[in-house]
């Protein structure tokens, strides 16, 4: 009988980087195979040929010269019969948390960081068998369950096991240890280690240092001098040492709600929509001033006999505009609530949030016609807000008597109204 604790290190980690291979492309391709599994496909922002640039592309078109940046008119010179798919974050969402839920069935350490790849800490994890086996299964299920490819790499740190993930594509699996560094990656340039761009590749060549293992023989106090406390990284980095660790992402659980106890019952539209339209102008005020962007909604609804639904809804590009936040509240709103019905207490809480500079690549790529439009008009309003209080712009909509009205006023409100107070426990806790 095999040994399972000598496939783990006494003392160090084991970490899996998983990486979904063009993951838009594969996941249209998992939604209609028949259409367009095999075939050279790409995502584009815009199927316009002035302005559409290519997301991602499916491992067929690459084959033929197509990559992620071009514009959409080159790349259907370059490949003809490339199929050009607009985007669709609902599915995109639907699938990343499909293939992070069938990861975080081996470990609760994960750190998601991005839609569409994630670390693993396995160090605890030995009852589901070997690294390789568990990082065997995880691939095979993905695939199996979802018609995703992936690759996984496997080291003893998050460095090294995203260098191995990067390795093989498609469906790579790679083990990368500290002791295989200077022969798998000294003689590689600097830019291919991660975390090195092409500007402080350049750097290091005026200083000489062309190679990853030059990088790693440097002296420290030279890099230090050139780049600071970079420089120090950036040794360690070369020789395989990273102590990062697996960060359990905390934020995706976080929240910014409001809700309101109503002095009376409301049904009537015009009463719903009002407080509503209130709600979401706040919450999306506090989403704004916390740099955020949310891609899911939720509205709650009490009844006079403290009954308490809640309904929620994935957007299929995240927001920080009011307008699209009340649409969507009120669209939950029409779809699981009767208008005879009355309700004493509304809340909208947005969720899913995400730091606006991570979102700020889809929100260009695939908004570009309106978000700016939108985005000044609404930077605009913020400033008079800012400046002149919260009643200093508003829409007829917005006015009333009812407690919505005073969620602009600070002074008044109360902490009743607000649904986020955990996250100031958080923030004051880091």
């Amino acid at each position: 009988m095999r040994n399972i604790d000598e496939y783990y290190p006494a003392k160090g980690r084991v970490i899996l980087h998983v990486d979904m291979n063009a993951f838009y492309c594969s996941v249209h391709e998992a939604e209609e195979p028949d259409k367009y599994r095999g075939k050279p496909t790409a995502v584009a922002g815009s199927v316009e040929l002035r302005k559409g640039i290519i997301v991602t592309c499916s491992y067929a078109a690459r084959r033929l010269g197509i990559s992620t940046g071009m514009l959409v008119n080159q790349a259907l010179k370059k490949c003809p019969n490339l199929i050009v798919i607009p985007p669709d974050f609902t599915a995109y969402r639907k699938y990343s948390n499909a293939f992070m839920k069938i990861a975080y069935e081996y470990t609760p350490c994960m750190e998601a960081t991005s839609i569409d790849e994630c670390y693993l800490d396995i160090t605890g994890s030995k009852q589901f068998g070997t690294p390789q086996e568990i990082a065997t299964i995880i691939q095979k299920r993905i695939y199996m369950e979802l018609s995703l490819p992936c690759s996984v790499g496997i080291a003893p740190n998050k460095l090294l096991a995203k260098m191995a993930s990067d390795m093989f594509k498609p469906n790579g699996l790679t083990v990368l240890r500290i002791r295989d560094v200077p022969k798998i990656l000294w003689d590689k340039p600097c830019d291919q280690l991660f975390g090195i761009g092409g500007r402080t590749a350049e750097k290091l060549k005026k200083l000489n240092i062309y190679t990853i293992g030059q990088l790693a023989k440097c002296e420290e106090m030279l890099l230090k001098q050139t780049f600071g406390v970079l420089g120090t990284w950036m040794k360690q980095a070369a020789n395989g040492v990273d102590h990062s660790p697996v960060l359990e992402n905390r934020e995706q659980s976080k929240s910014i709600g409001h809700t309101t106890t109503l002095p009376s019952d409301i049904y009537l539209k015009e009463d719903v929509h009002r407080v509503l339209l209130n709600l979401s102008d706040q919450v999306a005020r506090r989403l704004r001033r916390k740099q955020m962007v949310a891609s899911a909604i939720q509205i709650t609804i009490r009844t006079p006999d403290m009954k308490t639904i809640t309904r929620t809804h994935t957007l299929s590009a995240p927001t920080e505009n009011t307008e699209d936040i009340y649409a969507k509240a009120c669209q939950l709103y029409n779809e699981h609530w009767s208008w005879d019905k009355p309700v004493r207490l509304l809340g909208v809480t947005l969720q899913q949030l995400m730091p606006k500079e991570d979102s700020a690549i889809q929100l260009d790529l695939f908004n570009y016609e309106q978000h700016p439009k939108k985005e000044s008009l609404t930077k605009a309003m913020d400033l008079l807000r800012n400046k002149f209080g919260e009643n200093a712009v508003l829409t007829a909509g917005m006015l009333g008597d009812d407690p919505s009205v005073l969620i602009r006023n600070h002074k008044i409100r109360g902490t009743s109204l607000q649904m986020d107070f955990r996250d100031k426990e958080d923030e004051n806790l880091s």
